[in-house]
């Protein structure tokens, strides 16, 4: 693991977890809603991580800068991914992001004009105040999308951006498990794992 300053305005901080021959792509995670405890150490982050890590795609999971209720946050997913673009040798890397809660609005928001290769979100809300809409911005994304969410969640507002996935023919996961998804971890890391060897590594 390496530690990592994310270049731009705000002091955002990360961890560079990478696989142990050359990767073949990399993977930017957000983590959930830094005032509710969230961090990179978030357990779904670094479950997701793992997997990523042994299909040969790194992770650069981190930390948002100071709170600026998601707009210096969203910046700080788009200066993430931007650094993730001209990480690694000479060759251009695919480049994923995915998101848990707090962090999955913003992997949204953030990838309409951060431009990354594939998306993946868990448990994303619609938006986070008036000039930031997730669902808005989905319906712009031309990436491959996989959203996630569980079932029995009543802490998020998913449900519309579940369908709207559906409607664009995006992979779409149900999960049994209320917003925290307990013990089911290794299933969500799965699932994201999956889709990015699909998305990332078929044309490396």
């Amino acid at each position: 693991m390496t530690d990592v300053l994310i270049p731009g305005g705000r002091d955002v901080r990360g961890t560079l977890e990478e696989p142990a021959d050359d990767p073949r792509a990399i993977v930017v995670a957000c983590p959930p809603h830094p005032q509710q405890g969230g961090s990179r150490s978030d357990r779904r982050l670094v479950a997701v991580s793992g997997v990523l890590v042994d299909a040969e795609i790194a992770c650069l999971r981190f930390d948002y800068g100071p709170w600026d209720e998601g707009r210096g946050e969203r910046e700080d997913v788009r200066n993430a991914v931007r650094w993730a673009r001209e990480w690694g040798s000479d060759e251009r890397l695919p480049v994923g992001v995915f998101g848990y809660s707090f962090g999955a609005t913003l992997a949204l928001l953030a990838s309409a004009d951060a431009d990354p290769d594939a998306v993946a979100v868990l448990a994303p809300t619609v938006e986070l105040g008036e000039d930031l809409d997730a669902l808005a911005a989905l319906s712009v994304l031309e990436v491959p999308v996989h959203v996630l969410s569980g079932e029995r969640d009543t802490t998020v507002d998913w449900e519309p951006i579940v369908e709207r996935a559906r409607e664009r023919g995006d992979a779409v996961t149900a999960l049994s498990g209320d917003h925290f998804f307990g013990g089911e971890h290794d299933e969500i890391a799965g699932a994201v794992g999956g889709f990015f060897e699909r998305t990332l590594l078929e044309s490396v």
